[in-house]
């Protein structure tokens, strides 16, 4: 099962595929200069202490993210956590 929603709502372990890349102009430069483009697969690693920032692992390298800028990026889960 296939489910749509924003990266920042994803829990450590999950892995999702980039269907959308949202956000002032400014972010989304920055997000494609970091590899966060359409059709690439994430993975969840795991959350700071205090919730914020999330560290992802994107075309082999890990990436800490705020919430607030994940919640930029719209992604389609997998099934589970893998």
């Amino acid at each position: 099962m296939i489910t749509s929603c924003q990266l920042h709502q994803l829990k450590p372990g999950q892995k999702a595929i980039i269907t959308r890349v949202g956000g002032p102009s400014a972010l989304r430069r920055r997000f494609v200069e970091m590899g966060i483009v359409k059709g690439e697969t994430i993975l969840i690693e795991r959350n700071a202490p205090l919730g914020d920032p999330v560290e992802y692992f994107i075309k082999g390298y890990h990436l800490a993210l705020r919430k607030e800028e994940a919640a930029q990026i719209e992604v389609q889960l997998f099934g589970g956590a893998e």
